[in-house]
């Protein structure tokens, strides 16, 4: 397994453009919560949902990845067994950028999960068509999308994956989601990078501290990552 774990939040894709939870006048202001992304919420308010999710994928569709994911993706490029990718973030901008393996902990915009067998098909940043069903067993469509209180099986990978952590990097993640502080507790080398403090991050448990953009503090965390592996 690598020995390094990039692990990001929607930091670092809200600087190509995306929306985030907390953005003011972004998409998620336009709607409760637990109305669109909350579990059971696509048996009662399906329609209203369909259409969140239509309009993020456009979104998704009009930006390109910036600079913090492609000096990523160039990293893993050099060191392709040694850089692991896990992200909160539902949008494609690693993959974009170069990205390989990349660990969606809550889901993949750009597909749809059948609701029977839970298999996905690619929809990209298309509208869901309503009359759609699932190739396999013909069953209903969802977005790919982790809802607040759905199972989230990809947490296991993550688990897996931190095992054999040598180095974490954190990107743009606030930690109210999750929480990877207990990590960071026991890891040699770790680097927190976010645009401001979090109440839910004890920054103190990191060796390293960056209180700025992702596009900006990149460049320093790679050569950081590069020393690590080297050494």
């Amino acid at each position: 397994m690598a020995r390094v774990v990039i692990f990001s939040g929607a930091g670092i894709s809200a600087e190509s453009g995306l929306s985030t939870f907390r953005d003011t006048g972004g998409l998620w202001e336009k709607y409760r919560i637990e109305e669109i992304c909350q579990a059971g919420c696509l048996s009662w308010n399906r329609e209203n949902t369909l259409v969140f999710y239509d309009a993020r994928r456009a979104q998704l569709g009009d930006v390109v990845p910036n600079a913090a994911h492609e000096a990523i993706a160039k990293l893993q490029q050099r060191y392709p067994k040694d850089i692991a990718i896990i992200t909160q973030n539902v949008d494609d901008l690693f993959e974009r950028a170069g990205c390989k393996d990349v660990l969606h902990l809550h889901g993949f915009l750009p597909n749809l999960r059948c609701e029977k067998c839970s298999s996905t098909q690619a929809v990209g940043y298309e509208k869901q068509e309503r009359s759609l069903t699932c190739k396999v067993c013909s069953g209903s469509l969802r977005p790919d999308i982790v809802f607040f209180g759905d199972p989230a099986p990809m947490y296991q990978y993550l688990y897996e994956a931190m095992e054999d952590c040598k180095c974490l990097i954190i990107i743009g993640s606030s930690g109210n989601v999750v929480g990877m502080d207990h990590f960071a507790k026991s890891i040699k080398h770790s680097i927190l990078n976010n645009l401001e403090k979090s109440s839910a991050i004890d920054e103190k448990v990191y060796t390293k501290v960056i209180y700025k953009k992702a596009t900006e503090a990149i460049d320093e965390i790679v050569k950081d990552i590069e020393f690590f592996l080297k050494a």
